[in-house]
């Protein structure tokens, strides 16, 4: 699943982890956060979120 960056802290959102200060457990991707779900780090809102550039496989 992709992850996501915050613009902001550049905390990365990991689906694979879930967010466990915000209660979100591990594989819910982050189109599925609730609206109100806000950075774990510095309270950003999710519009403050940009996809994670992914390394290219080999």
């Amino acid at each position: 699943m992709q992850r996501w960056t915050c613009t902001i802290c550049q905390y990365v959102y990991d689906p694979d982890e879930g967010d466990p200060v915000n209660d979100v457990p591990p594989d819910i991707s982050f189109e599925e956060l609730l609206p109100d779900w806000h950075c774990p780090v510095c309270k950003a809102a999710k519009s403050f979120f940009e996809p994670y550039p992914e390394e290219p496989e080999r």
